[in-house]
This record gives C-alpha cells, sequence and structure tokens, in this order.
C-alpha cells in the first residue's frame, strides 16, 4: 500500500513520488503506474492541474484506492479539457477532498465500475463541451456520492444509469443548465438511497427540474430540500418508492409543473409518499402519463402531507389508477384533489380523512377552551409538558424514531409530522401541534396540543415520556445544529 504525492508547482516527473520532498508534477506520472489495491494518490494542498486524471487499476473492497489531498491549504484543482477523472471498468475506487472546475466534460466519469464513493467534492462550472452529467456513472454498482457540492454546470449535475445500488447522500447541488439538465437523473437503477440533499434549481437555465427517476426499483428519498424547477420529483414508472419528508417548493414555470409526479413511461407500483412539506408551485402530487398510455398504476399510498400555496390541486390523477389520498394536511385556498370522473365512479382511488389548516386552528382553539375551562385541574401541575429550543426544526439525525407512542415522527423545515396519529402538523410559524385530545401552552414558543391516543396508551399509568432527536436550523445555509423536543405525560392526571 503505497502512498504517491503530486505537487504541480514543487513536483517533477522523474521523482519517486513516494513522499511529499519528492513529489510527481502530473497526472502523466500517475497514469504511468500500476496501482495496486490501498494505493493512495494525494494531490497537494492549492495545487492545479490541466489534464485529465484517467483511472485504469482497481482497488478491493478491503483495500480501495484513493484519489485525495494533502497539505494545508485550499483544495487541490482538476482542470481539463476533457473530464476531470475518467475511468472504465475499475472498481472500489474513493475520491476525496478536490475540487474539480472548467472542465470540458464530465467532473466526473465512471463506466462499467462498481464500489466507488465520491464524498467531499467540490464540483463548479464543469461540462464546457456540452457533455451532460457533471457526475456521472454508467453500468455498475455501489456508487456512493455524499458530502459533495455542485453548482453551475453544464448538463445534469449528477447522472446515474443502469446503477444497482446508489446513495446519494447530504450533498447540494445548484444550478445545473441545458435544455435536458435536471439537478439529479437516474435511469433504470435500482436500490437506491437519495437522502439529506439540497438540491436547488432556482437559478438554472433549464425547462427541467430537480429530481428525475426514470424506471427506479426500491427507492428511497427522504429529508431532502427541492427547490424550483419545472417540477420536483419525477418517479416515473417504478416498483417499491418512498418518497418521505422532503421539503418541495417553488417549482413551477409550467401549467404540468408538479412537486411529484409519477405513472408515466411504464407500469408504476407501490409508492409511499408521505410527511412531505409541499408548497409555493403549481400541482402537488400528480399520477398522469402522456397521451393514452395503458400502463399499470396500482398501491399508490399519498398520506400525511403538508399542502400550501399551491396554484393548483393537491392531488391530480387523471389516468387509471389505484390507492389513496388521505390524513394529509391541505391549506384553505388549495383544492383537495382533481381526479378524473371515470375513476371517482370506480372508485380506485378514494380520498378521506384530509384536514384543512382552517380547520387544524380550530381545532385547536376548541381544545384550548377546553383545557382552559377545566375547572378539576385549572391549579395542578400540567399533565403534558413539552420543552425545545427556539431554533426551527430542520430534519431529523439518524437517531430519531426514539420511543413507542410516537413513533415514525419527522420533520422537515418547520414541520413536525406526528405520521403516527393521522395528521398532526406543527406549523411553519413555531411549533404548534395539534390533536384530538389535549392541548398545553408553553412559554413563548408557541401554542402546543398533543395527540394521546387511548388505544396505545390503554394501560398506561404514572409519568411516560418521549425524547425526540432532532437536527436545528439557525438559518445559517447548511449549517445544523442537534437538539431535542422532549414531553412527558402525567397518565393519572391526562383529561379524557
Amino acid at each position: 500500500m503505497t502512498v504517491y504525492y503530486v505537487n504541480s508547482a514543487t513536483g517533477a516527473n522523474n521523482n519517486s513520488g513516494t513522499s511529499e520532498d519528492a513529489p510527481f508534477a502530473s497526472f502523466w506520472a500517475v497514469e504511468n503506474l500500476k496501482l495496486q489495491p490501498g494505493d493512495s494518490v494525494l494531490l497537494a494542498a492549492g495545487s492545479v492541474y490541466n489534464d485529465q486524471l484517467d483511472l485504469k487499476y482497481s482497488g478491493t473492497a478491503s483495500a480501495p484506492i484513493t484519489i485525495g489531498s494533502y497539505g494545508i491549504g485550499d483544495a487541490p484543482v482538476i482542470h481539463s479539457p476533457g473530464d476531470g477523472i475518467h475511468s472504465l471498468y475499475a472498481s472500489n475506487i474513493i475520491i476525496e477532498n478536490i475540487k474539480i472546475s472548467d472542465t470540458g466534460g464530465a467532473a466526473i466519469y465512471g463506466g462499467y465500475v462498481s464500489n466507488w464513493t465520491v464524498r467531499n467534492v467540490e464540483v463548479d462550472h464543469t461540462g464546457l463541451a456540452g457533455k451532460s452529467g457533471s457526475v456521472t456513472f454508467r453500468t455498475g454498482s455501489n456508487i456512493t456520492i455524499e458530502n459533495s457540492t455542485i453548482n453551475d454546470v453544464n448538463g445534469d449535475g449528477v447522472w446515474i444509469e443502469k446503477i444497482n445500488g446508489v446513495n446519494l447522500l447530504n450533498n447540494t447541488v445548484t444550478n445545473a443548465h441545458g435544455t435536458t439538465a435536471d439537478a439529479v437523473q437516474m435511469n433504470d437503477s435500482s436500490n437506491i438511497l437519495i437522502s439529506g440533499n439540497y438540491l436547488d434549481q432556482t437559478g438554472a437555465i433549464s425547462p427541467k427540474g430537480v429530481l428525475a427517476l426514470v424506471r427506479p426499483v426500491n427507492a428511497v428519498i427522504e429529508d431532502n430540500t427541492l427547490v424550483g424547477g419545472g417540477f420536483g420529483v419525477a418517479a416515473q414508472a417504478g416498483t417499491n418508492i418512498a418518497i418521505h419528508d422532503n421539503d418541495i417548493s417553488g417549482y413551477g414555470g409550467y401549467s404540468w409543473s408538479y412537486a411529484v409526479g409519477l405513472g408515466d413511461q411504464g407500469d408504476t407500483r407501490d409508492y409511499d409518499i408521505s410527511g412531505n412539506y409541499i408548497h409555493d408551485g403549481v400541482w402537488g402530487v400528480v399520477v398522469s402519463s402522456a397521451g393514452t398510455t395503458s400502463y399499470v398504476r396500482e398501491d399508490i399510498d399519498v398520506h400525511s402531507n403538508v399542502f400550501d400555496d399551491l396554484s393548483q390541486a393537491a392531488l391530480k390523477v387523471d389516468r387509471p389508477a389505484s390507492g389513496a389520498f388521505h390524513d394529509n394536511l391541505i391549506a384553505s385556498d388549495v383544492t383537495p384533489y382533481s381526479i378524473s370522473p371515470a375513476i371517482i365512479a370506480a372508485n380506485t382511488f378514494p380520498v378521506s380523512n384530509n384536514t384543512t389548516l382552517d380547520e387544524a386552528d380550530a381545532l385547536f382553539v376548541s381544545l384550548d377552551s377546553h383545557a382552559a375551562g377545566d375547572a378539576a385541574h385549572a391549579d395542578t401541575v400540567p399533565i403534558i409538558v413539552a420543552a425545545h429550543d427556539s431554533l426551527k426544526i430542520s430534519a431529523d439525525t439518524d437517531v430519531a424514531h426514539h420511543g413507542n407512542l410516537l413513533e415514525n415522527d419527522s420533520s422537515a423545515n418547520g414541520i413536525l409530522l406526528l405520521r403516527r396519529f393521522d395528521g398532526e402538523v406543527v406549523g411553519k410559524n413555531g411549533l404548534t401541534l395539534t390533536g384530538q385530545y389535549g392541548s398545553i401552552h408553553v412559554d413563548d414558543h408557541g401554542d402546543y396540543s398533543y395527540t394521546l391516543d387511548a388505544a396505545k396508551l390503554a394501560g398506561l399509568t404514572g409519568d411516560v415520556s418521549e425524547t425526540f432527536y432532532y437536527k436545528i436550523s439557525d438559518g445559517a445555509a447548511h449549517h445544523y445544529d442537534t437538539d431535542t423536543l422532549s414531553i412527558s405525560i402525567d397518565m393519572d392526571g391526562v383529561l379524557t
């Protein structure tokens, strides 16, 4: 396992390259090596390379080949008239802690590869020769892109095609330009996790959208923020797709623009669309297709979402489909649904138990009055106590979902969804839990009410506590602090 050093300012290609004091000068020297599993190629901080780096050799699962950096200072930069880093048939590769900009082609291109990790990589202003996909992987398996930024590129920010096993985690992708450009596009891929990303097409010159998945199989899209574009998530023709707890907003520009769209380009089965905050756009969730296609669209469950500030309906279903639209919270000025008469007559997509914001507010006022007028408990210690800091709840951490009373809670940009209890939410302006059985005020942080489910609480006595762990945003871009929301219940004093 050898470490090779490259410094374009002080190195020489006739050096050994095996120490910081005798580095190589260019990629030419690296490409003339036969890299072995466990080897690393480290570029000097602050150095600049005006060439494409070709990776020809593979590591192993336990000893990958690493391309990274060394020294103190700015990340090393790769410029190239071609791709920044290019590879065919190489596997078990890590690329980290570098910058790639002003390339003619992709920042990173991998074809017929497996077990690649791209992390903490900055991509800017790439694809200048018109090649699409700043980070592109075609045909292979087990690709992870994490904690990286991709900005102001020509073509798709990320392009994935025919990959089994994709992890897109905690990245920022902004402004992918071009007539066919999305922030992220994945085609014919499977076992996908897209989580914790910030994808923003607000400033993009593109008629397309933010996240496009064509024929995905087994995909989870959760805890992302998606902004702008002609659409938020186009998850067409998929099987077993979960779209959970995302903030989708600012999409528009077309009469068909939607937050989540499915049902085109093939059969669509087993979708769970829940816990999303969908706002400031055109349509909400759209089940549709171009033309009069006869695709299968079945088992589409749309529930526990918040729809606000939409110019069209929260749900649109205009092609044959089976599923349900239930337990969502819909702003009073948003049309709840637009379903074709034939589908309504067939009753294959029932609508039930949806609530408007006005109804939720009215329920809170009623519960508040009920609690205030309960003389039997007027001078007692509150039976439900909730406490959190004044920062805005933004997203769950990996250790969320603790406890058994409020299992599967989630939050996104000020919206906390108590998804086990049919439609409870936290409002955009301060924390306001609304529910069936109880309510409480807490200091200056807003009005609280809290759902108690009689069946789930049956038989419990004494104090019952829940603590939820959240990632908290202080308003600064992409800066989060971890905090908690704690709730305790005196079961012997609960109002019924």
